[in-house]
C-alpha cells in the first residue's frame, strides 16, 4: 500500500491533506508533516495543508487557503480520520482520488487507496515510516517534517506514557530528534496552559465524581465554560487530568457546545470505543470520542461505562 500511495502521489502535480475535525497534535502533525515532505520531496509540485484551523496549534503550522477550483485533478490524502464525516473541510470529495492514512480502527473504509494501521502509536508515526519506505524512491525529510511528526507522535502518546507507545514508536522518536528543532520549546507550546485554564483543572479537580464500579465523569456546562472563559477546545485538552487517580478505570468528559455535548472517553483497561460507537462515535479502544444532544442522556453513557468496567473485572 506504501508503494500504490507514492505512485499515486508521483503521478498528481497538485495535493491537498486534510486531517479530522477538532484537531489535536496527531492531526496536525501527520498532516502538516507529511505535506513537509512532500514540498521538500517535489518542489515542483503544489502540495497544501488544509482546514479550519485551531487556535491552540498554531505553534505547529498555520494552514493553506485555496479556492475550490484547485481541487480539480487534485489527488487528495486525509490523515488520522476514521470517519468520513469527521473530515475537515467537506471539499475533499472534490478531488480525482482520495487517499485515507489512519490509525484508528477501519469502521468507515472511505477512499479509493486506503492504509489503516492499528497497531502504530499514531498517524505521524505512520507518515515517517512511509518517508523511510519511500525515501530510495525520493522522498526527503526536512527539520519541519521532523518536528511536526515527533510532537505528533508525542501528543498521541501522551509522552510515551500510553500502552500504544512500542519498540516502534522509540525507534522513531529517537530518529526524529537527530533532526534540527527545539525539543524543550516544542514541549513547552504543547503542554502549557493559559492561567484560566489551569483555574478550570482545578475545578475538575475538586469536582469529578467516582463512582466506586471505578467509572468517573466530569460535566462542564456552557455556562462553566464561560465563567473560566475557555472555550471547548481548550476545555478537552484536561481530559487527562484523571488519569493518576487511584481506583479509576474509565473516565468520561462531558463538554457542552452550542449544538450538541462532546463525550471525552478514556480508560485504563477497559475497552470504551464500543460505547462511543452506541453515541454517534468512536476512536481508539481507551481514548474515544462521542456526542450526545441532551443532558438527560448523561446517564445512558455512565450506564454503559459502567457496564464495560464491570464487565472487564469479571
Amino acid at each position: 500500500m506504501n508503494e500504490q500511495i507514492l505512485t499515486a502521489i508521483e503521478q498528481y502535480e497538485t495535493i491537498i491533506v486534510h486531517r479530522h475535525v477538532r484537531p489535536d497534535p496527531d492531526a496536525y502533525g501527520s498532516q502538516g508533516g507529511l505535506v513537509a515532505i512532500l514540498q521538500e520531496s517535489y518542489p515542483e509540485k503544489k502540495v497544501y495543508a488544509v482546514g479550519q484551523e485551531e487556535p491552540t496549534l498554531h505553534y505547529m503550522r498555520r494552514l493553506d487557503v485555496i479556492e475550490d477550483v484547485v481541487y480539480t485533478g487534485a489527488l487528495v490524502i486525509v490523515c488520522d480520520t476514521a470517519n468520513e464525516e469527521r473530515i475537515c473541510d467537506r471539499r475533499y470529495s472534490l478531488g480525482d482520488k482520495l487517499i485515507k492514512i489512519d490509525h484508528h480502527p477501519n469502521e468507515d473504509p472511505y477512499g479509493d487507496l486506503l492504509w489503516v494501521d492499528t497497531t502504530a502509536s499514531s498517524c505521524s508515526e505512520m507518515i515517517y515510516e512511509f518517508y523511510l519506505k519511500g525515501k530510495d524512491r525520493g522522498l526527503k525529510m526536512n527539520d519541519d517534517a521532523a518536528r511536526l511528526l515527533f510532537a505528533g507522535i508525542v501528543g498521541d502518546t501522551g509522552r510515551f506514557l500510553f500502552p500504544s507507545s512500542t519498540e516502534k514508536t522509540f525507534t522513531y522518536a529517537g530518529e526524529l530528534i537527530h533532526y534540527n528543532f527545539n525539543r524543550t520549546e516544542l514541549f513547552d507550546r504543547m503542554y502549557e496552559l493559559d492561567p484560566k485554564i489551569i483555574k478550570l483543572n482545578g475545578y475538575i479537580l475538586q469536582n469529578f465524581e467516582l463512582q466506586s464500579n471505578g467509572v468517573a465523569s466530569v460535566m462542564l456546562t456552557k455556562d462553566l465554560l464561560k465563567e473560566y472563559d475557555a472555550r471547548p477546545a481548550e476545555a478537552s485538552l484536561l481530559v487527562s487530568t484523571l488519569g493518576d487517580v487511584k481506583g479509576i478505570k474509565a473516565w468520561v468528559f462531558f463538554i457542552e457546545e452550542d449544538d450538541q455535548i462532546r463525550v471525552r472517553l478514556r480508560s485504563k483497561g477497559p475497552i470504551i470505543n464500543g460505547v462511543a460507537r452506541k453515541f454517534n462515535g468512536g476512536g481508539h479502544p481507551l481514548a474515544s470520542g462521542a456526542s450526545i444532544y441532551s443532558w438527560d442522556e448523561v446517564e445512558h453513557v455512565l450506564k454503559e461505562l459502567a457496564e464495560v468496567c464491570e464487565n472487564d473485572s469479571k
